[in-house]
């Protein structure tokens, strides 16, 4: 039985697709105490067709109309092996790893 309550810190698709900005979200989590980090993956192919135009609060966001919605998603990936390195990075900063999809 918990003790204590778990604390999640949300990073989502907030690093960007880029590994490292990852990293520092996760610096961020420990540095605030929480028990997990947690992400989203997914590949973008499953989720929106090539045709899918942005929605315009996705414009407004992005500031980029020209981009489509599988552009825009494809942009926020991270690698199967982004992810093992987050993990990695995860368990050598002690902080628990999960994500949704």
């Amino acid at each position: 039985m918990l003790n204590h309550t778990i604390i999640i810190a949300e990073a989502g698709v907030n690093h960007n697709g880029d590994l490292n900005k990852a990293f520092m979200l996760v610096d961020a989590a420990v540095a605030a105490g929480v028990d997990y980090v947690k992400f989203q993956t997914f590949k973008s192919e499953n989720l929106v067709s090539a045709n899918a135009k942005k929605a315009e609060y996705q414009i407004e966001n992005t500031q980029n109309s020209s981009d489509s919605q599988l552009e825009m998603l494809k942009k926020l990936e991270l690698s199967e092996n982004d992810h093992q390195e987050l993990i990695k990075y995860c368990k050598h900063k002690g902080i628990q790893f999960f994500y949704s999809f």
